[in-house]
């Protein structure tokens, strides 16, 4: 069974650079099998990558293979390289976006790629070829030597206070629907809340509440042409477990998302208070 290549890019869909991309994996691999996780990472962001990553490649079978071509130009200093972890391959540059996948990290096997035959352009003919070397069952240890070092980026943790009644986190993620997700996970919450009850602030915004879904901020006893839901602001734990702010089917196209809506951007600080 041919293992699954995953594609990670900042690549956008606008241009060719995608379509381009998997016609080099067909013309390698005809048989193979392909799932894009998301073209439109912001450009040159690592950290944003990793959060896609990191996410989604739990749900893969072992053995499958993800390429991230994002920040992926070959340079001196950006050397291509290709990682065994967890039992799955990840095919990126050393710019510190692995370390970011696991939070433990510990690779079983790291190599630098170095192919001298290949031709290292947008379409990243290395991480082609290496990527269906292994989708053929081929080794790590040909195509490139093994290294040890590699860079590596501190994820920043949120901050607790020493009196420990309040955490400050920030906003690692903006989503298709413009909700933003912070850094603040479900277990740090528990470990330092305790049950007590607590007020989430943002920018301009308090909450009280987090739901445990979407569709708990409507009351389905109402008649559906009483309700007005649209847009409700709301806090709750996604389906990562990280701390959310988002707006009640919101559309990014037509009347905005919590980062548009609420002033929400990458980075920005997001406290909660446990009183």
């Amino acid at each position: 069974m041919t293992p699954i290549i995953t594609l990670t890019t900042d690549f956008g869909t606008k241009d060719y650079f995608v379509g381009a991309l998997k016609g080099r994996i067909y013309s390698e691999l005809p048989n193979a099998k392909i799932v894009d996780l998301s073209h439109k990472i912001t450009p040159f962001s690592v950290n944003e990558a990793a959060y896609v990553i990191r996410n989604a490649y739990r749900h893969f079978p072992k053995g499958s293979i993800h390429i991230i071509a994002v920040d992926s130009e070959q340079t001196i200093e950006n050397k291509h390289i290709a990682i065994l972890l967890d039992g799955h391959y990840f095919i990126c540059a050393d710019n510190g976006v692995v370390s970011l996948i696991r939070s433990n990290f510990n690779p079983d096997k790291v190599v630098e790629i170095y192919l001298p035959n290949s031709k290292t352009d947008y379409f990243l003919s290395n991480f082609v070829q290496v990527a269906c070397h292994i989708a053929r069952g081929g080794s790590l240890q040909v195509i490139g030597m093994d290294i040890i070092d590699i860079k590596s980026i501190q994820e920043v943790r949120p901050f607790i206070n020493a009196e420990r009644n309040q955490i400050i986190g920030y906003i690692i993620y903006i989503d298709n629907y413009g909700n933003a997700i912070t850094n603040i996970d479900k277990a740090i919450f528990n470990a330092i809340g305790k049950g007590r009850k607590f007020e989430i602030k943002t920018r301009f915004y308090t909450f009280e509440t987090i739901f445990s879904t979407y569709s708990d901020v409507v009351n389905f006893d109402i008649p559906i042409e009483k309700r007005n839901y649209d847009g409700k602001k709301m806090i709750l734990f996604n389906s990562d477990d990280f701390l959310e702010v988002a707006l009640y089917r919101s559309n990014n196209d037509t009347v905005g998302g919590a980062s548009s809506m609420l002033s929400l951007g990458y980075r920005d600080t997001v406290t909660i208070n446990f009183l």
